[in-house]
């Protein structure tokens, strides 16, 4: 009985001793979402790797900022040929393109409101597909690089004249971070 009373408390006084070395270790553990233990950072650690992400953001903004800077490509009535202008603006594309590996790009083709909705579609694609296809052609990956074509219906200037009709023949680029 005495025997059993002892082990009882030694027992007792090791499970009061683990629990308090646990409570007090420098480093909690916890369950990711994939449910696997990981060490919980200082609060040293994160509030560098806050800084860390922050700065990543930045960057990342500031390279969309440059991208966004990137002139839409005009073509003129009924084409899809790229003109030298086109050509100059699609290799400064590639080259930035080229430095910033992951970012992405979307090719919009539009065209003015002559002809009928479907034909100014089909117009838009050829549009948004010669630029995909020079950009490639640069050494840009075929699989960064996505195309649609809106057509008529997201035109730059509403009016009905030259001057708008000009300014709605275009591809527009959208540059974005690749999604992870």
């Amino acid at each position: 009985m005495r025997r059993n009373l002892i082990t009882g408390i030694l027992v007792l006084v090791c499970s009061f001793s683990l629990i308090f070395v646990a409570g007090c270790a420098k480093d909690q553990v916890v369950k990711d979402d994939a449910g696997l233990t990981q060490a919980q950072p200082s609060a040293e650690e994160a509030a560098a790797l806050k800084k860390q992400a922050l700065k990543e953001k930045a960057l990342k903004e500031k390279m969309l900022a440059e991208a966004a800077a990137f002139q839409d490509i005009h073509f003129s009535f009924d084409r899809y040929d790229l003109k030298p202008e086109a050509r100059a603006l699609l290799e400064e594309l590639a080259g930035w393109l080229s430095e910033h590996g992951d970012f992405e790009a979307t090719v919009e083709g539009h065209c003015d409101n002559r002809g009928t909705a479907v034909y100014n579609l089909a117009l838009g694609e050829r549009r948004a597909e010669a630029a995909k296809a020079y950009l490639v052609n640069l050494g840009v990956a075929r699989t960064r690089i996505t195309t649609i074509s809106y057509g008529e219906e997201l035109p730059a200037d509403p009016r009905d004249c030259e001057e708008a009709w000009t300014k709605n023949r275009r591809d527009h680029f959208i540059i974005f971070p690749k999604k992870q």
